[in-house]
């Protein structure tokens, strides 16, 4: 590949010349064989070499799927959660992987846009956000624990009431009865 920008990917892989390898960056083996050919790579390696500028070797020596995620969505400037789609999509549907790119709605939805937005949200929450809403979702789990908790509290008495109810009424007219023979007889 002579170019290396985005839309020279994007046109490469719509022509399905450099289809992106699947099940890792790279395949060495099949690098070592062709090394002129971007088969070999996955989507995201195709991006990280032809765009970003990284080695063959560099790409193989990503221990960690999530620093390719992080360094994907640096060089195109998407969000972690497209990058992570460009991973996943890579090319199971049709006019993969340049659709998650120029057209998300087609592996999205008609609600692409929003769910990148919201891939856009998650991406700029900083750790202090992240802390607050974990101590926000564990109030809210505390506090509808506790008033559930609480509910079955109370129902389990009424329940243990009216089901005593009889029995109580039962007892208090036995001990009317009786206290009215002791009266009698000691009358």
């Amino acid at each position: 590949m002579t170019t290396n920008t985005l839309e020279a990917l994007l046109e490469r892989w719509d022509s399905g010349d450099g289809k992106p390898y699947k099940g890792s960056l790279i395949d060495w083996d099949a690098y070592e064989a062709n090394p002129d050919s971007l088969g070999c790579m996955c989507a995201q390696g195709q991006v990280l070499n032809v765009i970003r500028g990284m080695t063959p070797q560099e790409i193989n020596d990503i221990a960690d799927q999530r620093e390719a995620d992080t360094l994907v969505m640096e060089t195109l400037g998407i969000s972690r959660g497209q990058a992570i789609l460009l991973r996943n999509i890579n090319d199971s549907v049709d006019g993969a992987p340049s659709v998650v790119l120029t057209h998300p709605e087609k592996v999205l939805g008609d609600q692409a846009q929003a769910v990148l937005a919201f891939f856009k949200y998650l991406d700029s929450m900083t750790d202090a956000d992240w802390q607050n809403h974990f101590a926000a979702w564990a109030a809210a789990w505390a506090a509808a624990r506790d008033a559930a908790g609480a509910a079955a509290r109370a129902a389990a008495w009424a329940a243990a009431w009216d089901a005593l109810a009889p029995t109580v009424a039962a007892l208090q007219k036995s001990a009317l009865l009786l206290l009215d023979r002791m009266i009698a007889v000691t009358a």
